[in-house]
Formats: structure tokens, sequence, C-alpha cells
């Protein structure tokens, strides 16, 4: 007994906060709540009228004293309309509460009710613009951060890859590689758990011509088949998963990427084509490009770039999966020309045959030699360096002997478990606490 008595206020407030969160503004609610009960007024007003009339017209019988006494007559009238009108209230209240229930029951997170799924649901609805410029794990890690925060999310990716599942099909029907785009797919969906599990499920070794696909791979492929558009098959599959947001690519040309690599202990340059052979060629990357060169945009990225609140480009592999997105050159000047807050957020780890040896001014560095400079308002890097990292991999840091023209803004973004990643969840939180200035004067 004594427990529950101990319990009770915070229960009571908890009652409280789900019942007043219907009259909350932006709730969504309030507007039919009103018409509700506007229509049940008129419809206790016509019964009202039929129930005086016949109160009034017919001769005494046995039922008219009981009548007066249900009607509670003999009480003030004030009295009356308050009793009345309370109770049809508290009713109209628990009858919307039990059809909400019955409605929402399919779509309801276990463990939060109604008003908490309703209050969430909204807040993200008016969460801000954000486009995520990249491609590869680093941005499903940060589109998977985000989306607790808002709905209104595009993801841009590039569609240089090459390798893997995605290669075979590129190579073998000719559409777009879409490893990437399921990727960020499967990070937005509003079922990861399961949905996004089994658009990620790979074929294992000895399945005849199904090794080493990805059912989500195959799943676009087929829908970009049945379409007759590889962007429509993209829309399709995130309705399929629930997606809050849009995944875009940077353009619907078949480009490839070609580096010039540098190699140790070897004079000149010589030439790597294709996304999934720069990493392996053990050499320092000088310069990328795409053939052909200057294709153009795919048109609702430059759209969604110009009216974006905000503008993140990385974390990613550097000349794989963000650098391609920039060598269009409309997204380029797109991202320059939004008036959005832009963030470049820097790897936590060099990447072997990619950024050996790199510091987080030369990924900035080779941004800028690829793409319009400066145009970074924000660079989010990490400070936590205490975790184990794998071999010939170091720590993406700052040289502080070097004279920076950017803001920039360390944080503790590592994964606790892998720790050459970002933390989805630490990601989201610093990028929203530079959007709405709560991180207090950054490092200049």
């Amino acid at each position: 007994m004594g427990k529950n008595n101990k319990n009770w206020p915070e229960q009571a407030k908890e009652v409280l906060r789900t019942y007043t969160f219907w009259l909350v503004p932006g709730a969504g609610v309030k507007r039919w709540f009103i018409l509700i009960l506007l229509g049940t007024t008129l419809i206790s007003i016509g019964v009202a009228v039929v129930v005086l009339d016949v109160y009034r017209s017919s001769p005494e019988t046995w039922w008219l004293p009981i009548l007066s006494t249900v009607s509670l007559q003999f009480l003030a009238r004030p009295v009356r309309a308050l009793i009345f009108g309370g109770l049809g209230i508290g009713i109209l209240l628990f009858g919307i509460r039990g059809l909400n229930r019955s409605l929402m029951k399919p779509f309801v997170i276990p463990g939060k009710g109604v008003a908490d799924t309703i209050r969430t649901h909204r807040q993200r609805e008016r969460g801000p613009r954000i486009v995520a410029v990249g491609g590869g794990h680093g941005l499903a890690t940060l589109l998977r951060g985000l989306k607790t925060y808002s709905h209104n999310l595009t993801a841009i990716v590039t569609v240089a890859d090459d390798g893997g599942s995605s290669g075979r099909l590129r190579r073998g029907l000719g559409i777009l590689p879409p490893g990437d785009i399921r990727n960020c797919l499967a990070a937005l969906s509003n079922d990861e758990a399961f949905m996004g599990q089994l658009f990620q499920y790979r074929f294992p070794d000895g399945q005849s011509g199904l090794e080493g696909h990805s059912f989500g791979n195959l799943f676009i492929t087929a829908l970009a088949e049945i379409t007759g558009s590889f962007e429509e098959a993209v829309a399709e599959s995130g309705r399929v998963l629930a997606v809050h947001g849009r995944v875009l690519p940077s353009t619907i040309h078949n480009v490839q990427l070609i580096a010039d690599v540098m190699l140790p202990h070897m004079v000149g340059k010589f030439r790597v084509e294709g996304e999934s052979k720069i990493p392996e060629s053990e050499g320092k990357v000088h310069r990328v490009w795409l053939e052909p060169n200057n294709p153009p945009a795919y048109p609702d990225a430059i759209k969604s770039i110009l009216a974006a609140d905000m503008i993140i480009v990385g974390p990613g592999s550097l000349f794989t999966s963000i650098i391609p997105n920039l060598l269009v050159p409309d997204i380029s000047e797109a991202i320059r020309a939004s008036k959005g807050l832009k963030i470049f957020v820097c790897n936590v780890a060099t990447q072997p045959g990619e950024t050996d040896g790199f510091s987080c001014e030369d990924h900035l560095r080779a941004l800028d030699e690829h793409s319009v400079g400066g145009m970074y308002d924000v660079v989010a890097v990490n400070d936590n360096f205490s975790g184990n990292l794998p071999k010939n991999v170091d720590w993406v840091r700052t040289k502080a002997n070097e004279s920076n023209n950017f803001a920039i803004y360390t944080s503790d973004l590592v994964d606790s478990i892998h720790s050459w990643r970002h933390d989805s969840h630490k990601l989201a939180e610093v990028i929203l606490d530079l959007y709405q200035e709560k991180t207090g004067p950054l490092v200049e």
C-alpha cells in the first residue's frame, strides 16, 4: 500500500500529461476533437428537444417522476449543466482514447503509448530539412541517428560503385549500382530490426547465381525492371521499408571513378579505373575524377540541397564515397549556393589505401582540390582517442600548428564497440546541437 501511495503522484502526472497532450499546439488533433464535440453537442440538442417535448406534452404517468429524478430536476440548472456536460466530455474522451488505441495498435511502438507515438511523429515531421551527402556505411550511420530527430531527410548518394554485388548487377544488367542506396534505405527504415535486416541480407556462397548478392540489391533491380526506372524503383523500395525521408542518386548517368595513384619508391603516377580498385592499389591517391566528365546532377538532388536547412557532407570513404558526389559540378555549386548550415563530418579514423596518415586538414584539402573550396561553415571532428584501432588504421586528428580558415567543433563521436566508426546517436546529437547553436562558441 505504501509503495502505491508513493507512486500515486507520479502516476497522476503521467495520466494528466497523456490527456493534456491532445490539447497541446501542434498535436494536430484539437481541430478534430472540436469537430467531434460540436457534432455530439448537436446530437445532444436534438435528443434534448425530443425528450423535453415528450416530457411537457405527455399526460401524468408513472414514469414521469422517474424521468424527473434521472434528469436531476431537483438541482439548479447550472449545476445540472455542469454535471451532464462533465460526464459527456469524460465519456467522449474515454471513447476517443479507446478508438485511438484500437486504430493505432498496429503502429504503436512497444512500450510507448498512443500519445507518445503521435508526439514523436509530430516532432520529427517538424524537424529541420537535412541533406546528407556521401555513401557507404558512413552515410548510413549518420542517417540512422538523424532519423530520431527529423523525418525531413534526403540522402544524396554516389553511383560510382563497381564492386561486389552492385558491380555485378551493374555490369550484367546495365543499371545504376544499388548498394549505397540500399544501405541508406535500410538505415532510414521504420523497422530496421526486421525489414532493414532483410534488405541487408546477403546470400551465402554455394547458392549458384546468388552468392554474394544482397536481397536489397536484387529487390531494387527487380523493381527497376518492372517500373522501367531506377529512380522509381528506389522510391518504391522506400515505401516498402516505410522510410521517413528520401534517398537520391547524385546523378543518373553511368559514371566510372578513376584515380591517379602514386606508389611509394616510384616516380610518376599511374591510373586506376574503378571505385573498388582504388583502395586496393596500395598507393597514395593523388586525384580522382569521373568519366564521362561533368555529368549532370539528378534534378531532385539539386532541389533538396537548395531547400535544405542543413547540409552534411560525410562521414565516409573520402575518395570513393564523398568526393564522387562533389565531382558532379551542379552538386558542388548547389551546396555552395544553399543558405543552409553546411557541416563537414570528418572521419574518426584513416582508411587503408585511401587516407593513410591523413589529418582533418588533409581531408579538407582534398575536398577543396576536387570541388568548390571553402564552402563549409563548421567541421565536426572526434576528440576521443581511447579505443583500439585495427592494424594500419590511425586516428584522424587536427593539426594544432596549422592555421585553420574554418570553424571546428570537437566532441566524442566514437562508437563504443567499433572505435574506428562514428556512433550514430552521438553524431546526430552534435549535429542538431550545432544547428540549434547549443554547443557554445566554436574554436576558430
